[in-house]
């Protein structure tokens, strides 16, 4: 954003100052933008500068630059804009000054970045934006949008931008990623304290939170206590008890909902008592890496029993005693896969090593500290 000519201060370590320059402000950046291991800022970027007056190039680092970019950039183009990418991956480069129109688009696939980015061009289109998912997709992006005066509809599975004439600023408290908080609510369902877990300011937004519905169906105990907003977003304090987890077909319908938590739901459904069968979560091959396949990779290296299907996976859990033997785990630069498989080693009798791990901090800088204050022994080297 600094190379889009916006100042941003921090005056500590949890706050950010922003100082806006208007719906139509941002300037011409002097390089790629480097959006590092992030899929989600690449495809939002991608929504907000085929709207811009201006050229941009939009690069990541390896793993990113090997991520399916055409969802994002064929409704922006449907819209008018001019983006190219290079055979489906990045690097993306956008053609600026092209004027924007309304569309009604059918998102193949339930995706609330590619959703996000469509919203974004949207409030510089002539006519409004409806995007009209087949199922139901985080609602950030709207809630943000509506905090700065933007008129949002919402009706089903549909959302419809009015462009507006300006944003107006806004103050924002961020609870906590639930995504980073599913590792520590697993940890605490498979007893890394005696006495539970207590986690403070969690995000609880309802389009984010499948995998407590999914665990609360296996058995797991997690209650909600200080529920409150934060802004615009539900949040509220967990309460994790160890439990006795039970193996379960996972709802098709809870899927979406739980897609970046699915690879500590596996950890977890390895610790449980018969079978887990998880289907419709396709969306896992392209991620950070192909989840699917780095997930039994890592149970076959730990003994884990599991049959792989396109679309998922069954695993065969064991609730007595070390459901994972030790050994050596590929992460694939993923840094929820090398976080998952840290978790996993609550229940294994022997070491686990995990492999390029750097991408952790991509997401949960401080995991590892975290992880060791509740009673994981991790090692970093």
């Amino acid at each position: 954003m600094r190379a889009l000519g916006v100042s941003i201060e921090q005056p500590s370590a949890t706050d950010l100052l922003v100082h806006g320059v208007g719906l139509r402000g941002l300037g011409a950046p002097s390089h790629p933008l480097d959006m590092g291991n992030a899929g989600t800022a690449i495809r939002l970027f991608t929504g907000l500068l085929a709207a811009q007056r201006f050229d941009s190039r939009l690069i990541g680092d390896e793993s990113l630059m090997r991520r399916p970019m055409e969802r994002v950039a064929k409704p922006l183009r449907e819209m008018g804009a001019l983006v190219r990418t290079h055979q489906g991956t990045p690097p993306i480069d956008i053609t600026g000054g092209q004027p924007l129109h309304g569309i009604h688009y059918h998102m193949p696939i339930a995706s609330a970045q590619v959703k996000s980015a469509v919203l974004l061009a949207g409030l510089y289109a002539e006519g409004s934006t409806t995007v009209t998912s087949p199922a139901v997709s985080r609602d950030h992006t709207e809630r943000m949008l509506r905090g700065s005066g933007v008129r949002i509809d919402s009706e089903g599975l549909s959302a419809t931008v009015h462009p507006p004439e300006r944003l107006e600023r806004q103050s924002l408290e961020v609870p906590g990623d639930f995504s980073s908080a599913a590792f520590f609510i697993v940890a605490g369902l498979l007893g890394a304290a005696p006495g539970g877990l207590l986690l403070h300011n969690v995000g609880l937004n309802p389009t984010r939170t499948g995998l407590l519905d999914i665990l609360r169906g296996m058995g797991g105990r997690i209650e909600v206590e200080n529920a409150r907003m934060s802004g615009a977003e539900p949040a509220g304090d967990l309460v994790v008890h160890p439990s006795s987890l039970k193996g379960v077909e996972v709802p098709a319908s809870a899927v979406p909902l739980a897609i970046d938590e699915m690879p500590v739901l596996a950890i977890a459904a390895a610790c449980a008592e018969g079978l887990t069968r998880v289907t419709g979560a396709e969306e896992l091959r392209v991620k950070e890496s192909d989840r699917i396949l780095a997930l039994s990779a890592g149970f076959q290296s730990l003994g884990v029993t599991h049959s792989v299907a396109p679309d998922g996976m069954t695993i065969e859990g064991r609730a007595e005693g070390p459901a994972f033997g030790g050994g050596p785990i590929e992460s694939h630069a993923d840094h929820r896969i090398a976080m998952a498989f840290a978790i996993a080693s609550l229940r294994a009798r022997a070491p686990i090593l995990i492999r390029d791990t750097a991408n952790v901090a991509t997401s949960f800088p401080g995991f590892v500290a975290l992880a060791r204050s509740v009673g994981l022994d991790v090692v970093e080297f």
